[in-house]
């Protein structure tokens, strides 16, 4: 039986059970890239030392850096030098081909938000909250930026500031949505909203969220879900099973298993075509996914951002 003591648990499994049926891009997308450069580089022999791999990266990123003094905004080669700085693991000189590619690319804004990982990685907070905020004065509906930049307030203990950027964010959905249809996905702010509220202990509050989301959208199980498992997190066994069921009921078929494993008080087993399927329903970018809390580093892929297969 889950209790107050277990919020940590509770955070991990409302990401997983209820957040990562959006299909969003969970941060941080750097770990993603960083997990790449485990992996043999194309052209590259699996035997090589690490020291040759090194090496060879350096011999590429001199390469790009080459093509960027003759051609500044070459894309290509903005990315290739990026790519290899990652993988490397040289963060803070990804940056600058992060902030060119920003720039050249404003709609694009899974560069922004990369960026603001890599200021936030490297201990520029003040830089990741305004690349953040840069997206959301343009997308105030952007959940990626949402997401970041609520982690980020978050991480510097002002839940506070967190909770006042979502209230705001529903209480102008109406007319962003007016201006642009879809902008603001209110399902995927309530959820996010009432995330933050169950990891401060503030339950009550959750639910209240949760149910006006369920008021507003009766056949979507993401909220009937999250209400189950802040409710069993409260010890409330007998109110949170018929919760299960709904949601289940509700459920696509392949996410069935999994809300039957956490109505049973189990971690839920990652399932790569639930992880597909939500990407294709109301994600912010249908090919983000995260499919474990661990695995959040995991969820996006590489070849969106640098553009390498």
């Amino acid at each position: 039986m889950f209790d107050k003591r277990n919020r940590i648990v509770l955070s991990s499994i409302l990401i997983v059970a209820a957040l990562a049926f959006l299909g969003l891009m969970f941060m941080p997308i750097l770990g993603a890239l960083q997990a790449g450069s485990r992996t043999a580089q194309p052209g590259s022999s699996p035997a090589a030392s690490p020291t040759a791999q090194q090496e060879e990266l350096e011999a590429q990123a001199k390469g790009y850096t080459l093509v960027l003094q003759r051609e500044p905004e070459n894309q290509t080669a903005l990315k290739g030098l990026l790519e290899v700085r990652i993988r490397q693991g040289k963060i803070e000189d990804a940056i600058e081909p992060l902030e060119k590619l920003a720039q050249l690319n404003p709609e694009e804004t899974e560069y922004t938000v990369l960026l603001a990982q890599a200021k936030q990685q490297v201990g520029d907070r003040e830089g990741a909250a305004r690349a953040y905020r840069d997206i959301l004065s343009r997308q105030p509906g952007d959940m990626n930026a949402l997401q970041g930049l609520v982690g980020l307030l978050i991480q510097q203990q002002r839940p506070e500031a967190a909770i006042g950027l979502l209230q705001d964010t529903l209480r102008t959905a109406s007319e962003q949505n007016q201006v642009k249809p879809g902008s603001v996905n209110v399902t995927s702010v309530q959820l996010l909203l009432g995330q933050v509220y169950a990891e401060q202990n503030r339950d009550d509050e959750a639910i209240a969220v949760y149910d006006e989301a369920i008021r507003n959208d009766g056949q979507d199980f993401r909220p009937v879900l999250a209400k189950a498992l802040v409710l069993q997190s409260d010890g409330r066994e007998a109110d949170a099973q018929p919760l299960f069921e709904t949601a289940a009921a509700l459920a696509p078929a392949q996410y069935k298993d999994q809300i039957n494993q956490l109505a049973s008080g189990q971690q839920p087993t990652p399932d790569a075509g639930a992880a597909e399927g939500a990407a294709s329903e109301d994600a912010a970018d249908p090919t983000e996914t995260i499919p474990t809390p661990a695995g959040a580093a995991e969820s996006s892929s590489p070849s969106r951002v640098t553009g390498s297969p």
